[in-house]
């Protein structure tokens, strides 16, 4: 085997180069308490995808080495298929999104569709360099370079979460009459007596504090405050049901402060589940906003670009 490896160097570079680029693609393929993809169909065309990202990573390094530039044609007509892979889970999130109780919103769709797309160049990227490692040095250095090909992957598999940019606490629940308050922060006028005494035996809040100017200008972002009330209704459930508005968790901004008060009245009250779901939602890439830089960079006078 080990002959045959040193002897036919192109076939052991593709071997390994798709093998890695694949258990990358594996990796970073898991249902959690999203439920995306959950079903078995959902894996089998993410898997595919992952193989054939992986054959093309692995593919290019000899036909490169070779001076089959030709190769490059390839990967830009993989990158074009990838966008589609990002409009698919696009449409697909946004189909099923009307039927949730708690909807995503479209900020946390394009964030996920973004993922998707992501991992398959993160997994042309191990396949890619497994290949380049077992062609130019030898098929041991291409397991090595695969192993650290797959830490790279599983570093930039998981991104940033609220608690990175906010310190939660839970807060009381009160109602002034029929005014609706998270500590501080108002969030509602409930009318109806019945969805009062709903709200006072099964609501729960929290307030964020922005740790600095620009988490403040992040957390007042419409689609990241969707994404937080999705994520908490996805793990604790949700008391109430269609055509239920006023049972509708919210979160709104202290306009004075900038702390955002969340609002949900889960089917589970579990405090300590409540408190670990807000601090693990994820942090959208296109909820971020960096302002204090720009005024940084506007006073030394930087160029725009």
């Amino acid at each position: 085997m080990i002959e045959w490896l040193n002897k036919y160097e192109d076939y052991a570079s593709v071997i390994f180069g798709t093998a890695f680029g694949l258990i990358a693609r594996l990796m970073m393929l898991r249902s959690d308490y999203r439920q995306y993809p959950a079903y078995p169909h959902g894996k089998i065309v993410h898997l595919a995808l992952g193989l054939i990202a992986g054959a093309l990573g692995a593919v290019a390094v000899p036909a490169l080495y070779h001076k089959d530039y030709t190769a490059i044609t390839f990967l830009s007509l993989a990158a074009q298929q990838f966008r589609e892979v990002r409009n698919m889970e696009r449409t697909t999130l946004n189909a099923i999104d009307k039927y949730e109780l708690v909807p995503r919103g479209a900020a946390y769709i394009e964030g996920i569709a973004v993922v998707f797309e992501g991992r398959n160049y993160l997994a042309i990227f191990a396949a890619f360099l497994t290949s380049l490692a077992s062609m130019t040095i030898s098929w041991i250095a291409g397991l090595i370079a695969g192993l650290l090909s797959l830490l790279l992957v599983h570093f930039f598999r998981r991104g940033k979460s609220i608690q990175h940019i906010a310190i939660i606490e839970m807060a009381p629940v009160k109602l002034d009459g029929p005014n609706l308050f998270v500590g501080d922060v108002y969030i509602m006028n409930v009318g109806l007596e019945e969805n009062r005494k709903i709200i006072e035996e099964e609501g729960l809040g929290f307030i964020l504090h922005p740790k600095n100017d620009n988490a403040r200008v992040t957390l007042s972002n419409l689609g990241q405050r969707q994404a937080i009330l999705h994520d908490l209704s996805t793990r604790l459930g949700v008391f109430r049901d269609e055509g239920d508005p006023l049972l509708l968790p919210l979160a709104k901004l202290g306009l004075k402060t900038g702390k955002l008060g969340l609002f949900v009245l889960p089917r589970e009250k579990d405090k300590s589940v409540a408190y670990h779901a807000v601090c693990n939602v994820p942090l959208l890439e296109a909820a971020v906003r960096m302002p204090t830089e720009a005024n940084h960079r506007h006073s030394q006078g930087a160029p725009n670009g």
